[in-house]
């Protein structure tokens, strides 16, 4: 799943990492926008929420297309 965005730079070479992470017990997942979210009780809602957040950043940027075309 390494499509490119409008505002990505131009291609190069991309590493496939670990998003989710436990510290302390809670488990966090890594956007990336640099940003850690939870904390979660188990790795499978984690996991779970991933999906849920690239579903809520796909709607956040057709909302701000259709914005700019009105």
């Amino acid at each position: 799943m390494f499509g490119k965005r409008n505002i990505d730079p131009a291609p190069r070479s991309h590493y496939r990492s670990e998003r989710v992470s436990a510290i302390n017990g809670q488990y966090f997942f890594s956007t990336r926008e640099g940003t850690l979210e939870g904390p979660y009780f188990t790795r499978v809602d984690a996991e779970r929420s991933i999906a849920l957040y690239i579903r809520r950043m796909q709607q956040s940027n057709d909302i701000y297309a259709r914005s700019n075309f009105q």
